[in-house]
């Protein structure tokens, strides 16, 4: 799929030869720089703008041959949140998740029961006949959620859904879009320039750059193994994964020498590999930095060691460890 615009005399392809598959039930998350191409494809996918070349088919429905009139039925199986929650001023909370089910001609009678439901879903019974304007960012965002689940979508979008919240409510809502999809089964396209949220959220991503997708797959396997340097650039935003050259410097002026980054998955993060394969081979270990956390209900474990011992021996020790794990030499400056 790809999406060329004209303007003027100049051609910018803004979406160029992307092809990804989302699964029923997932959260996926698309994640890129300013520019890199999230937006139009956003609007690739609700149906906002049509593809240059190529094609888009949710549940194996080419949309290229729908008619207007299908379109806009299908519009109502996509919902939608936004970075600025996009709610009217004039409505009430109840009013807002209303709006939707209003436009699809829904009697008074189902309007009501539904909303009812949505306020409780999202926990703002108490709020329903507040306005926009009392209520906080967190608390907005629920309604932004509320309103998209109005008409029972099979997708919900979010569109840079947290970039406007500071770091606590964005958790509340990455909770809440995680029941969303356990609970209502709804399939979730994220799209967020923040990879702390892919990494709480999704089950796949996809990175971006220049209108291309660089990298795509399984969150723990791209967090784990990053292959391209857009995508490791994004994974150390998340992740200090190494302290500052300056430090590293002062650490080497000190006598340390032959320093090495280990990761460990799974479950070898539990087990005592490092210091088991040292103490064999008489050689000592010293953790520099790093740390251990879960990543998708796995432990990931990312650690910076310096070796001392024979050279013969120290060898012996990263050829064991290279059986078991990932290891590498750190070069300094």
């Amino acid at each position: 799929m790809a999406k060329t615009f004209v303007l003027g005399k100049r051609r910018v392809e803004a979406v160029k030869d992307v092809s990804l598959t989302i699964q029923k039930g997932e959260i996926f998350g698309i994640i890129g720089f300013s520019g890199a191409g999230k937006s139009t494809l956003l609007r690739l996918v609700n149906l906002l703008e049509s593809p240059s070349n190529g094609s888009i088919s949710i549940q194996g429905e080419d949309l290229s041959s729908f008619s207007a009139k299908e379109v806009r039925k299908l519009r109502r199986r996509i919902g939608m949140i936004f970075q600025n929650f996009n709610l009217f001023t004039s409505r009430t909370v109840a009013g807002n998740i209303a709006y939707p089910l209003k436009l699809a001609g829904k009697p008074k009678g189902e309007i009501k029961a539904r909303v009812d439901e949505l306020l409780q879903f999202v926990g703002l019974t108490d709020k329903a006949n507040d306005y926009p304007e009392q209520l906080s960012g967190g608390q907005k965002q629920r309604v932004g959620i509320a309103r998209a689940l109005a008409n029972s979508p099979d997708i919900l979008i979010c569109d840079e859904a947290t970039s406007a919240l500071d770091p606590d409510t964005t958790n509340e809502i990455l909770r809440l879009l995680k029941k969303v999809n356990k609970d209502l089964g709804i399939t979730i396209l994220l799209i967020t320039h923040e990879m702390n949220v892919i990494q709480t959220i999704c089950d796949r991503v996809a990175v971006m750059e220049n209108g291309e997708v660089i990298e795509s797959g399984n969150v723990f396997e791209t967090f784990t193994d990053p292959q391209h340097p857009t995508t490791k650039r994004f994974i150390q935003s998340v992740q200090q994964d190494r302290p500052s050259e300056s430090l590293l410097q002062q650490w080497q002026q000190s006598g340390g020498k032959n320093l090495y980054r280990v990761i460990f998955k799974g479950e070898l993060a539990n087990r005592p590999l490092l210091s088991q394969i040292s103490r064999k081979n008489n050689v000592d270990v010293n953790i520099v930095y790093g740390s251990v956390q879960e990543l998708q209900e796995k432990f990931f474990g990312n650690l910076l060691v310096s070796f001392e011992g024979e050279a013969s021996a120290i060898h012996t020790v990263i050829a064991e460890l290279e059986k078991e794990v990932s290891i590498e030499e750190v070069l300094i400056g």
